[in-house]
């Protein structure tokens, strides 16, 4: 416990402190509450599972800008902000939008959930022991983190966003243009 209140205080303290640089201006509407970070910080190795069992690492998008979401079946939020996540994917291929469904999230309702939410374009990723989710500080759910082409976490959302609006558009736009 007293490591989450270290990492959440270390988070905040890096976001508050934050040089949004080509950021300036941008951060309006949902995307005031993003912090970012005035230094990259590098996330720790971890195994996700797809669907079927299969091991994946975030290691897979070395090279692309990510939006990477915590979310679960059961937090209303998530749920809510998850049909902008795969709206983003479609408007900007360039980027890897990896929704990490944490903790106990049965396969068969992710998939559910994805049918009647229409989620068409992002994979189905799982962290069912939360430990990336852990190892990175989020406290609760929905948490948005930014990663740049190295793999960097360069700043983070806590709640949920509507990741396609013009205002979120923007700021993706401006990291992945630096």
């Amino acid at each position: 416990m007293l490591r989450k209140i270290v990492l959440l205080v270390l988070y905040t303290a890096l976001g508050s402190g934050a040089n949004a640089g080509a950021l300036d201006g941008l951060l309006n509407g949902d995307m005031k509450k993003l912090a970012v970070l005035e230094t990259p910080v590098a996330i720790p190795e971890a195994e996700l599972l797809d669907a079927s069992d299969a091991p994946h690492s975030m290691a897979e998008y070395m090279g692309k800008w990510v939006v990477m979401n915590f979310w679960a079946t059961w937090c209303a939020p998530c749920r809510k902000e998850m049909p902008s996540l795969d709206r983003l994917q479609a408007a900007m291929p360039e980027i890897a939008v990896v929704p990490v469904a944490t903790g106990r999230n049965d396969v068969a309702q992710i998939t559910k959930f994805y049918t009647q939410a229409e989620v068409a374009n992002l994979p189905v990723l799982r962290d069912p022991k939360s430990g990336l989710a852990h190892a990175m500080g989020v406290m609760g759910l929905p948490v948005t983190i930014l990663l740049n082409p190295e793999g960097q976490e360069v700043a983070r959302l806590i709640g949920d966003a509507e990741w396609d609006s013009p205002d979120a558009m923007a700021v993706l736009q401006a990291l992945t243009a630096e």
